[in-house]
């Protein structure tokens, strides 16, 4: 009797068809009335899905925004550089020369338009090709649906939808107010994202005659000093300098003015108080540099030519001791490296204390000026090729070839984090970067590379 009744709910399902029973075995057949799943059918859906998430990422969204971001910086710069030509004559060489950037700057600006074009194409074909293959995914699954005869499938959509409701209630139930992040170093437009260029290169009025040195201009200039631009050249053994050269205007630099006065630090070269090294900065009407023959930071005002100077810890490194490097070779009497951003001065160098590790110091207005807090990296001074300052953010670069440098580490002073994966590449026109100035006005950061005075223009996150 127990045996009946286990059976007959089975005959309801499935056809069963006795034989006769041989002397050896006994044999059944089983017809199942279910239609055979379509495992094939469901792998090639999985498959369909996974090429549809690969094409579309975040990553594509942002591409289109970067190039947006960067038309829009270019067509404001063209802008200010039209007034600029349309306010100031400077005669028939003036006219040559910025008619020339500009020009360059529309050609930019072309090419980014193509580039735009092509990649807003680019993403109608995407989004046509993914709304297609998601109804045809969406068709698709609704077919395998009909083979979950007892409802599985939607039980399970049905409770994770319930499940999800839930937690969006104990969320609200439980909200907190989010912590305050701290910005990105001292300043709220974020981190280093890239860098474009050159924008600028030339080699000015001395056509390549001083392969060291530095320009760039004065974060906090003098009232009716905003647009000009400053250099200074070694210009005795490609380590002394004793002079700074003044410009009233990028075109005027760019188009080697010759009219104009050196603001001597001393008559002779090099003496007391002039200037060791490539890595010199201005602020606020002074040039910072590394005093000739001594571990000390020099300051000499323009305007009253009167020099004042601080000395650096026992144990810094100067006299070409503890240089900027790469594999090939080591750039002479960069020691000690100045560096300028929206809040001041900075000084970049090493000691014996920190085994060749960079030091960064803060330099304090004063007379004399005043070594201010300082903060100790894990980063090999003489292994990397230069570095400058932006937002409190110490950037770093070393040398990848003699086309590219390589912005690889940062030191964010405002939280002491340390980044080793930066991986921001530098076009170079010349295999050597002898400085590297950063100015807040203009975002833009200047390099001295080989006797080519190059800009390029600093984009942040």
């Amino acid at each position: 009797m127990k045996l009946l009744q286990v059976a007959f709910p089975l005959w309801t399902l499935i056809g069963v068809t006795l034989q006769a029973p041989s002397r050896d075995k006994c044999m059944c057949e089983l017809k199942n009335s279910e239609k055979a799943f379509p495992h094939d059918k469901l792998n090639m859906v999985e498959k369909n899905a996974t090429v549809c998430n690969g094409k579309v990422t975040p990553q594509k969204a942002e591409e289109l925004e970067v190039l947006l971001l960067g038309l829009d910086r270019r067509l404001a710069q063209l802008h200010e550089d039209v007034s600029v030509l349309e306010k100031e004559d400077d005669g028939d060489l003036y006219g040559v020369l910025s008619l020339h950037v500009i020009h360059n700057e529309m050609t930019e600006i072309r090419l980014l338009l193509d580039k735009l074009n092509a990649t807003t194409e680019e993403h109608h074909r995407l989004t046509a090709d993914t709304e297609r293959q998601l109804d045809e995914l969406k068709t698709e699954m609704q077919e395998l649906e009909t083979f979950d005869s007892m409802q599985v499938v939607k039980g399970r959509r049905t409770n994770q939808r319930l499940r999800t409701d839930l937690n969006h209630c104990l969320d609200k139930q439980n909200a907190t107010l989010a912590p305050t992040q701290p910005p990105y170093g001292t300043c709220s437009r974020g981190p280093l994202k890239n860098i474009t260029g050159p924008v600028v290169q030339t080699t000015g009025e001395y056509g390549g005659s001083y392969p060291y040195g530095a320009w760039g201009r004065d974060p906090r200039p003098e009232p009716g000093k905003e647009r000009w631009y400053w250099m200074v050249a070694m210009t005795a053994s490609n380590r002394y300098g004793h002079y700074v050269r003044l410009y009233h205007s990028l075109y005027k630099l760019i188009g080697g003015e010759t009219n104009i006065a050196n603001v001597l630090i001393h008559s002779a070269n090099p003496t007391t108080n002039t200037i060791q090294g490539p890595n010199v900065v201005l602020y606020g009407g002074a040039l910072y540099y590394n005093c000739y023959n001594q571990r000390q930071v020099c300051r000499f005002h323009l305007a009253t030519k009167t020099v004042t100077n601080v000395y650096l810890p026992e144990g810094t490194r100067y006299n070409s001791k503890g240089n900027f490097c790469h594999l090939d070779e080591c750039y002479p009497y960069t020691d000690l490296d100045l560096a300028t951003d929206e809040s001041g001065v900075w000084v970049i160098y090493t000691t014996s204390q920190d085994f060749g590790n960079l030091v960064l110091t803060k330099l304090e207005d004063g007379e004399p000026p005043t070594l201010g807090q300082t903060w100790r990296t894990s980063v090999y001074k003489q292994g990397v090729t230069n570095a400058f300052m932006a937002c409190g953010v110490l950037y770093v670069t070393r040398y990848i070839s003699k086309d590219k440098e390589e912005i690889f580490y940062s030191y964010d002073t405002a939280t002491g984090k340390e980044r080793f994966n930066i991986g921001i590449h530098m076009n170079k026109i010349s295999t050597n970067i002898l400085s590297l100035n950063y100015s807040p006005v203009d975002q833009m950061l200047h390099t001295y590379s080989d006797a080519y005075m190059v800009s390029y223009k600093v984009r942040f996150g």
